[in-house]
C-alpha cells in the first residue's frame, strides 16, 4: 500500500522556475524507479523525466531536456523535479509515479494525486 503526495505546483512566470516534490509512504522507496507525468486539460498523458534507485539513471523527455532535472532523496523518500526556464506549454497536472522493480510486468504501479503547475504572465 504504497502512497505519494506531490506538492510545490502553482502559478508561475515564463520563464521562472518551480521545484516539484513527491513523498512516497508505505513499501521500499529504494526498490522504485521514480517518475513524473504531466496531463494538460484535453491532451493525452506524457512522460516528463524518470530517475531509478541509485539516481545514476535518469530519462528526460525531448521537451523537456535541458530545462528540468529529477533527483531523488532515498534517506527520505522523497523524489524531486526541478523545472527551470518554463514556458506556457509546461501548463499541466503533473504526478508522481512509482515503478516497483519487483513487479517488472507493470510498468507504473502507483500513482500520486497531481499538483497543478500554471506557467503564466
Amino acid at each position: 500500500q504504497v502512497q505519494l503526495v506531490e506538492s510545490g505546483g502553482g502559478l508561475v512566470q515564463p520563464g521562472g522556475s518551480r521545484r516539484l516534490s513527491c513523498v512516497a509512504s508505505g513499501g521500499t522507496f529504494s526498490n522504485y524507479l521514480m517518475g513524473w507525468y504531466r496531463r494538460a486539460p484535453g491532451k493525452e498523458r506524457e512522460f516528463v523525466a524518470a530517475i531509478n534507485w541509485s539516481s545514476m539513471g535518469r530519462f528526460y523527455a525531448d521537451s523537456v531536456k535541458g530545462r528540468f532535472t529529477i533527483s531523488r532523496d532515498n534517506t527520505k523518500n522523497t523524489v524531486y523535479l526541478q523545472m527551470n526556464m518554463l514556458k506556457p506549454e509546461d501548463t499541466a497536472v503533473y504526478y508522481c509515479a512509482a515503478d516497483d522493480i519487483m513487479t517488472p510486468a507493470v510498468l507504473y504501479d502507483y500513482w500520486g494525486q497531481g499538483t497543478q503547475v500554471t506557467v503564466s504572465s
